[in-house]
């Protein structure tokens, strides 16, 4: 996923926008086996869900989505060639056949991916669900008018870079072939085994062309999931779903479709969210949030309180904060600067001002510690839990600053308790001690994140974070190491600007590999490969904790978005 502002919007709302963006193995309740909390925990078809969010489901069309796995609130209404598996913990960061009988068929060298549609798959509206119309979805969304969802298609598939969707251009893509109703198939430029997990995003909705209003789509788009739109005000900020009673579950094992209705209401403010939560009054008691966590003074209330505590959804997501530094600006083109800044770092300190050992776990690695990303347990700097500041100051001394130095650290003024002011202000006590004075400088989010993602004003050393676009090393690793993405016109995430061929040629042997598990060992050892060169220094990992009603039932919190699947609750 891209930066995280976004991964709020996307991953969490979505998914991952934001923090919402959001590893040990994730559960909910994780005291009452994640089934609901009071008595009979037993679900049952039927009711109505609401949805307290603060972000609103905006641009609800297939083709704009940024989502992962399909997205949280969208893949009630939009299937997918395949999907996230929708289980607690490590087993729900696999790929899964959804549309598809399978998860895709690649050539030898995994540069053709063939898919075949599942049998009696049918609209709202009863009419069959067809590969052209999943050809013509993943076209629509190269319309400029309906831009804002993943890149990847685009840079994937042969001679798509300049296609501008079938408003303007009729003839389609070459490289999707439907040689008939129900076989797909995709060419694409290079290897790419991981294209199981892109064809989790809603780009690979099916939309029938007699159907496509184009922008006007997202007001009625038509569902291939258990449950349609009947309204949708103000650009997604109350959206109500009902049944399609041409879903059939006998063609989706993901989906659970319990509630008769759910009612999505956003624009709420987080506080509110968790006081109507904590209440759990009227409608309410059959409330979720899929985008608003509790908050460190929120959950300090909460853990007093057993009855609560019973209904908090605690939650991993693939996201690590990390200082970042430019090489290419002094005094952080010295690698000795840069360890003793990896030595001196209090993570202690740092967890604390992200809100405590209960929202944030410390980290050593860059990639997050789960499975599915390939997590190789490293910390080529060890300091312990509160920083070694003796090691810094004696690799500063051999660094030519035995007087120790003065630095700047760029960060956000936003509060979000990851790039902010409380996080800097830990770093700053921390290198203190090894005598590295530094001077803070907080920007507005805009400004910041402007700053930050171009190569011509990058600074030397400041607040980053990254979410992964599907849980894998591939998506984490790749966008800030891999040299040929750096970006010198445009939003630029390659942090330490590293262009090293060995570390690009790896990329691309792991890239062709089909079998997903041998890959994640392949990144979790470049990843510690890369740590060895001190460009970042990880700082934690976010842990999500959020409320749900009393009456919320089979409460399933994956590894791939680390908040509550509402595909899966029921509400009696």
């Amino acid at each position: 996923m891209r930066q995280p502002s976004v991964i709020a919007r996307r991953v969490a709302a979505a998914s991952v926008s934001l923090v919402v963006a959001a590893g040990a193995a994730a559960c909910g309740p994780e005291d009452n086996d994640a089934k609901g909390a009071g008595g009979d925990s037993t679900p049952h078809k039927g009711g109505t869900l609401t949805v307290l969010n603060s972000n609103p489901q905006e641009d609800f069309d297939p083709a704009r989505l940024y989502t992962s796995g399909g997205g949280n609130v969208p893949s009630l209404v939009f299937r997918t060639l395949t999907t996230r598996n929708r289980e607690n913990g490590e087993a729900g960061a696999k790929v899964v056949p959804d549309l598809a009988t399978d998860t895709g068929r690649p050539n030898k060298d995994a540069t053709v991916w063939t898919y075949t549609l599942k049998e009696g798959l049918k609209y709202e509206d009863g009419s069959p669900i067809t590969t052209a119309d999943i050809k013509y979805g993943i076209e629509r969304s190269f319309a400029p008018e309906l831009s804002g969802g993943a890149p990847y298609l685009r840079d994937w598939l042969v001679g798509a870079a300049d296609y501008q969707g079938p408003y303007k251009d009729k003839k389609g893509l070459s490289a999707i072939e439907t040689p008939d109703a129900r076989t797909i198939v995709f060419h694409l430029n290079k290897p790419e085994g991981e294209f199981p997990y892109l064809a989790t995003q809603t780009q690979f909705t099916p939309v029938p062309e007699a159907k496509d209003t184009g922008t006007k789509y997202e007001q009625h788009p038509v569902s291939s999931g258990p449950y349609k739109v009947v309204t949708n005000e103000n650009d997604g900020e109350r959206l109500v779903l009902e049944r399609n009673t041409h879903w059939s579950a006998s063609t989706d094992a993901e989906r659970k479709g319990y509630p008769d209705k759910i009612d999505v209401r956003s624009g709420l403010d987080s506080s509110v969210i968790n006081q109507r939560l904590s209440a759990s009054q009227g409608t309410d008691s059959a409330a979720v949030t899929t985008d608003t966590n509790l908050g460190p003074a929120e959950l300090a209330k909460v853990t007093g309180d057993k009855e609560l505590a019973a209904r908090v959804g605690t939650g991993h997501f693939g996201y690590t904060n990390y200082i970042a530094f430019n090489p290419k600006i002094k005094p952080f083109d010295n690698a000795k600067v840069r360890q003793a800044i990896s030595y001196a770092i209090d993570r202690s300190s740092v967890v604390n001002a992200a809100g405590g050992s209960a929202l944030a776990e410390p980290a050593t690695t860059f990639l997050p510690n789960q499975k599915s990303f390939g997590y190789t347990e490293y910390d080529h700097f060890p300091a312990g839990d509160a920083g070694d500041a003796a090691k810094a100051k004696e690799l500063l001394k051999e660094a030519g600053y035995a007087k120790g130095l003065t630095v700047t650290l760029t960060h956000s003024n936003a509060k979000d308790f990851e790039t902010s002011p409380e996080i800097a202000t830990a770093i700053q006590d921390a290198l203190k001690k090894a005598g590295i004075t530094v001077k803070l400088q907080g920007l507005e989010e805009n400004d910041y994140s402007d700053k930050i993602h171009s190569v011509k004003t990058e600074p030397g050393f400041f607040l980053a974070h990254w979410g992964a676009d599907w849980p894998s090393g591939g998506p984490f690793l790749a966008p800030i190491f891999d040299g040929r993405q750096i970006v010198k016109d445009g939003a630029n995430f390659n942090t330490g600007l590293l262009d090293d061929k060995s570390v690009n040629t790896e990329i691309d042997a792991i890239n062709k590999l089909t079998d997903l598990d041998a890959a994640a060992k392949r990144w979790g050892a470049l990843d510690a490969r890369i740590g060895e060169q001190a460009l970042t220094v990880p700082l934690f990992h976010p842990v999500y904790k959020r409320l749900y009603g009393k009456d919320i039932k089979n409460v399933v919190i994956s590894d791939w978005t680390g908040v509550l699947d509402i595909s899966q609750v029921a509400v009696k």
